[in-house]
């Protein structure tokens, strides 16, 4: 009795692509070399976006960044551009067994929905979440007109 089985060369060669990150680190972490994450989904800071008839709201979790280390600026009335930088929170010199929060230096550039006025943006860190409120451009805020009779 002869049993066949339905090749999937494209299941295969998925599974051998996500294999191969992990023998990488599998293979190089015997020698405490660190390599750069593989996940380019991942993206620091997560970002909530969304808005109302008045504002553009970005909200941005950021836990233990420092006020001191974060930039937040309105480009051309539709980017907002978020800067920071988080340092470790623990001392240089210890032995790792799993580091899975990054550090370092970060940049996102997000387009907004809609043009804001950069005069009008607030921003707030509390509890490790920012919150960023712009004020939609006055061009782009909807406008009711009022209908004339004759």
């Amino acid at each position: 009795m002869m049993l066949l089985t339905r090749w999937h060369p494209m299941r295969d060669l998925r599974h051998e692509v996500r294999r191969f990150p992990r023998e990488l680190d599998r293979l190089f972490g015997r020698w405490g070399v660190e390599l750069p994450a593989w996940d380019t989904r991942a993206v620091y800071p997560p970002v909530n976006l969304w808005e109302d008839d008045e504002f553009v709201y970005a909200e941005a979790e950021l836990p233990g960044l420092k006020l001191q280390d974060l930039e937040i600026t309105v480009s051309g009335e539709d980017q907002l551009i978020l800067k920071g930088k988080r340092d470790p929170s623990v001392p240089d010199k210890v032995e790792w067994y799993r580091q899975e929060r990054g550090f370092g230096s970060f940049e996102r550039v997000l387009t907004l929905p809609t043009r804001v006025d950069p005069t009008k943006v607030d921003a707030r860190l509390e509890h490790g979440i920012l919150t960023i409120k712009m004020a939609r451009s006055a061009a782009t805020k909807p406008r009711k007109i009022t209908v004339k009779a004759e």
